[in-house]
């Protein structure tokens, strides 16, 4: 198979892969604030949270996985010389930080599905956060191909969060105040 298409193919399962693991915290977090409604709404909303983040979970976010890992490992077997740059060692280092957070994901999805919840919204919105910084983390160094310019884009990145986790709490405040 020509290189480009397997490199194509390896681009769209990440892109679905990243899609999966943004929504179904999303979902953690609906999941979890639904824990102070009313028993019945409660009830209701959280069978519903269940059911949409099993379909995502199994039939979006693991395969995504899966297949951006197969169609990268078959691009490093035809050209292993990647193996020998320092960027792609880097980039390496962080998709395996990557399946670190999508097997904590998976804990925190086993949890919700037996209705043992561990962790407050705000935490997850917080956890949110960190596949943002290793997609862009990820993407720089891809596209600079270089093993430390990376560091100014994901440095940024960092900025940009603690303003996003500031506004967070504030918004939460916010909520509280106007409940």
């Amino acid at each position: 198979m020509n290189f480009l298409y397997l490199k194509s193919l390896h681009i769209i399962f990440v892109i679905t892969w990243f899609a999966g693991l943004f929504y179904i915290v999303r979902l953690f977090i609906y999941h979890v604030e639904a824990e102070d409604l009313d028993k019945q709404t409660k009830m209701i909303l959280q069978k519903q949270y269940k059911i949409m983040s099993k379909r995502l979970w199994f039939i979006i976010t693991w395969p995504s996985s899966i297949l951006a890992s197969f169609f990268a490992f078959t691009m490093l077997y035809m050209h292993p010389q990647y193996l020998k740059m320092d960027w792609m060692l880097v980039k390496l280092s962080f998709v395996f930080l990557l399946y670190i957070y999508h097997f904590i994901c998976h804990r925190i999805f086993n949890q919700l599905q037996q209705n043992i919840i561990k962790h407050s919204a705000i935490k997850l919105r917080i956890w949110n956060e960190v596949a943002t910084i290793l997609v862009f983390a990820i993407v720089f160094i891809v596209v600079l191909k270089s093993a430390t310019n990376w560091i100014y884009g994901v440095v940024g990145l960092v900025s940009l969060s603690v303003i996003l986790m500031i506004a967070i709490k504030w918004y939460k405040r916010l909520r509280e105040n106007n409940v």
